[in-house]
């Protein structure tokens, strides 16, 4: 009897909702297998309903035999974790030969099984979500294509941000939290170095959310943007290493970044600094840690913004001795969260300059998703569809790329990208 496909998905978090719904639906159809496994039971229960080939297995990440046994049953493996569990997931899925696809920037444990990974005969696709990911293969289509008419790329700018829509956008931060509160928190830490009219740019963490630079754009209006970690490292890989400028940056609106930069020069995001929260309220935690920095809230805008962040919440947080960076990542889930009803928006922007026959062009592309509601959100549709429909492709042989890659050729790009334009994930050229 021919075995029954199976994925396996590990977490089922604020980015999994769409994708759960997704392979549901597809696996039901082809009466494959689907096994969704998440510290919390309830998370997976609460994004789907109940279908004869789905299973919703309550675990432990951490538990080994019983993380190999779910791993042992799949043929692929998709990991929703925190990257930093990535690697356990992966080297079960190199021991037990088994496919594995990602979301996640490829860190340096991941890269380290490459050969391993290539001998085995499989594939490990990383970088498989949104930006990472959508970024990528839409930027990739069209740098081949102009590469094809024999243009010269002297400059490639690429942006992407989850945004709240501007109809739902009601609090003076203009954001609310649509994906992992953690990466929010420590967003701009590592810095950014990138390359613009050929000389190498590097700005340090105090400096990136700082007089950001802003664009307009059709259909949503003024976008502030920040740059994005190493940029250069991407140079190789899109193969631009001829162009005079190259950039990756992250969207805000304009405000967000305003507030951000003395979030920051406070001390806010600090895994370092301990408070002890006992009989401590809010407004005393940010209080005594705009006074330690000295940072003056100088504008009726950073006043609104901070007193209505918690400057003048005074409930007590009694939650021992703690980060101040947890504390606050605290107080933005309650404050930052999505309402019953609103709807994010996921914006992405791709600028290239280049010489063609000797004349200089530019071409632009974009993409607008909003989400449905505070639970089918843009985010969880374009970081979730993405993986899954790798997942199915591969299944069905229509990848047969190995080794450990992220979706920068056409094999994977060009099919990822038509299945998502039937589910509304598009494109528009300017």
């Amino acid at each position: 009897m021919e075995k029954v496909p199976c994925i396996l998905l590990f977490g089922a978090g604020k980015s999994a909702t769409v994708l759960i719904q997704y392979l549901a639906k597809i696996t039901f159809e082809k009466q494959w297998n689907f096994t969704v496994a998440d510290l919390n039971l309830s998370n997976i229960l609460s994004k789907t309903t109940t279908s004869a080939y789905l299973t919703a297995v309550e675990l432990e990440i951490e538990d080994e035999n019983a993380r190999r046994t779910l791993i042992q049953t799949a043929d692929v493996v998709i990991s929703l974790l925190p990257p930093t569990l990535h690697f356990l997931v992966a080297k079960d899925c190199l021991m037990l030969r088994k496919h594995l696809l990602t979301a996640s920037y490829l860190d340096e444990p991941i890269q380290s099984l490459a050969k391993e990974i290539t001998d085995a005969g499989l594939l490990f696709l990383g970088e498989m979500g949104l930006d990472p990911g959508i970024d990528h293969m839409s930027a990739m289509q069209l740098i081949d294509e102009i590469h094809a008419k024999g243009g010269a790329i002297s400059s490639f700018k690429s942006y992407c941000g989850g945004l709240i829509a501007p109809e739902f956008n009601t609090n003076p931060w203009q954001y609310k939290i649509t994906w992992n509160p953690r990466n929010i928190v420590t967003a701009g830490k590592a810095g950014a170095i990138y390359k613009e009219q050929n000389q190498i740019v590097e700005k340090n963490y105090a400096s990136i959310f700082k007089d950001c630079s802003s664009l307009q754009l059709d259909g949503v209006g003024e976008l502030a943007y920040y740059p994005n970690r190493d940029s250069l490292s991407y140079i190789p890989i899109y193969g631009l290493e001829s162009a005079a400028t190259f950039i990756r940056a992250t969207f805000r609106y304009p405000d967000f970044c305003k507030g951000w930069q003395k979030v920051v020069e406070a001390g806010f995001t600090s895994d370092e600094d301990l408070i002890d929260t006992h009989n401590t309220s809010y407004a005393n935690m940010m209080e005594r840690q705009l006074q330690q920095k000295e940072v003056l809230l100088q504008s009726n805008l950073l006043k609104y913004q901070f007193n209505w962040l918690g400057l003048r919440d005074h409930r007590l947080i009694n939650k021992g001795i703690q980060p101040i960076s947890a504390v606050f990542q605290q107080l933005l889930e309650n404050k930052w969260k999505l309402e019953p009803g609103d709807k994010d928006l996921v914006v992405m922007l791709h600028e290239i300059e280049f010489k063609l026959d000797g004349e200089s062009q530019v071409a632009k592309t974009s993409l607008i998703v909003k989400g449905d509601d505070e639970r089918s959100t843009a985010m969880a549709k374009t970081v979730g569809l993405p993986l899954g429909i790798a997942a199915i492709l591969l299944l069905e042989n229509k990848i047969t790329l190995r080794g450990l890659h992220i979706p920068i050729v056409k094999e994977i790009y060009h099919p990822v990208l038509e299945i998502l334009k039937q589910e509304g994930i598009k494109f528009r050229n300017f």
